[in-house]
């Protein structure tokens, strides 16, 4: 992860608001209440055309008897070895006060660019006071007010002149882009060497061994893309590791950056809460998602078991059921390359154009047979429809009252479209406009 900024000081000196100013809306909770921020909050953001991580830590604590402030302290460390930039941030309501000293003394054993930021400069006499800051040993230090946003302009004109992957050229640009996600210890290493046939990712019983997310040029059998084996995904609660956080970033950033999802689950565990998490994730991002079931060579077997794990699985996602379920054992490479086609397939269908005139041609009759249900006496025509002009796909329907169309209606009007045209595995939108 290239280009990331952390924000470090101690409590209450401004680092959720000055965070929420990068990002330009509220995502961290803001309180005059110290310490509000326990968890690292990330978000992304860009200055002059480039793009960057923001990191918003909790405030920096020394010799606290406090288990939640012995755990920012370890956060803002681990945050300090990951960023390319580090903003220090003081309050100049209140001066230099002692953690301000510490915080300064654990940045000075950092190569990483430091810019000391003086917060809370809402009028001109306050310019004076941020002098005193000069005692901390900087060549410069930046005045702002992360509640008006004046002086962060010429901190970030800085920032961004340090980066050193401004320019940055993606090597597997313009190539399909394939993740594996999952939870911890699914398989997907194990998966991702069975597809490359090589040891290309560590494989051990210990759950979260992948710490990075790994890409590979895979170039196989007619296909070309880029494979991503991702570090597991545990719930919120449950990431407490340091090193864990930056894992889980990794990998839903690699979920926002994928063109289909391979979501891994555990055939000896069964569809569990996180596994929905991440099937939200993907959908939430509009990506294309195929279901691997691993490990199935350790599932005991009847007639119908593959059956009825199927349809198991399809009532824990419903009512998005229209996806690829395969069943898989990465250990004897059963059906891996069977996964590899059905991704492929669902990255066409997530790029399928619909020719208005065809949508128009199927959709208008099943419509006008099966028309919205009236709303008080007012009946509802549906006129015309296509498909929008975006990367994923998105339908727009005009309608006389597009207002009193339910969401009912709506799931049957997606259930036609994906049965006459191929859309599996593709979460799409549907709008109803003013005709």
């Amino acid at each position: 992860m290239s280009n990331i900024i952390a924000l470090v000081g101690r409590p209450n000196v401004g680092k959720s608001t000055l965070f929420n100013r990068l990002l330009q809306k509220r995502e961290a909770i803001v309180d005059s209440i110290a310490g509000v921020t326990r968890d690292r909050h990330y978000g992304k953001s860009d200055w002059n055309g480039v793009d960057f991580t923001v990191i918003d830590t909790g405030g920096y604590v020394v010799g606290s008897e406090d288990i939640f402030e012995e755990e920012i302290r370890k956060q803002v460390e681990l945050a300090v070895d990951e960023a390319s930039a580090i903003i220090f941030l003081v309050d100049v309501t209140e001066g230099i006060t002692d953690m301000d000293k510490e915080v300064s003394n654990l940045l000075r054993k950092t190569d990483k660019p430091v810019f000391l930021v003086v917060n809370k400069v809402d009028n001109a006499m306050l310019e004076t006071d941020a002098m005193e800051f000069y005692s901390l040993g900087v060549e410069k230090y930046y005045t702002i007010s992360g509640m008006t946003g004046s002086g962060t302009g010429d901190l970030l004109d800085d920032i961004v002149a340090t980066f050193t992957e401004v320019n940055y050229v993606d090597p597997f640009e313009g190539l399909p882009r394939i993740t594996i996600a999952g939870r911890p210890n699914v398989g997907k290493s194990t998966f991702t060497n069975a597809l490359l046939e090589n040891e290309r990712n560590i494989v051990t019983d210990i759950a979260g061994t992948t710490r990075d997310s790994i890409e590979t040029l895979y170039e196989k059998f007619g296909y070309k893309f880029v494979l991503v084996d991702t570090a597991g995904m545990r719930k919120k609660t449950k990431v407490n590791e340091n090193l864990e956080f930056y894992s889980v970033m990794r990998s839903i950033r690699s979920i926002e950056d994928s063109d289909v999802v391979i979501l891994m689950i555990d055939a000896t565990l069964g569809w569990e809460k996180q596994d929905m998490n991440i099937l939200f994730l993907a959908q939430k991002y509009r990506k294309g998602i195929v279901i691997v079931v691993n490990k199935w060579d350790l599932v005991e077997k009847e007639t119908n078991t593959l059956r009825q794990f199927e349809i198991y699985i399809k009532d824990k996602i419903a009512p998005f059921t229209d996806v690829p379920i395969i069943f898989t054992s990465a250990m004897t490479k059963q059906r891996v390359y069977k996964t590899v086609e059905t991704a492929m397939k669902v990255y066409e269908n997530r790029a399928r154009r619909i020719k208005t005139s065809k949508l128009n041609e199927i959709m208008l009759p099943i419509i006008e047979s099966t028309p919205p249900p009236s709303i008080k006496g007012k009946y509802i025509k549906i006129k015309y429809c296509t498909q929008l002009p975006t990367k994923t796909p998105q339908f727009a329907f005009f309608a006389n009252l597009p207002q009193y169309i339910k969401e009912p209606y709506k799931r049957f009007i997606e259930n036609k479209l994906r049965q006459n045209f191929e859309l599996t595995g593709v979460p799409i939108e549907i709008y109803f406009r003013q005709k």
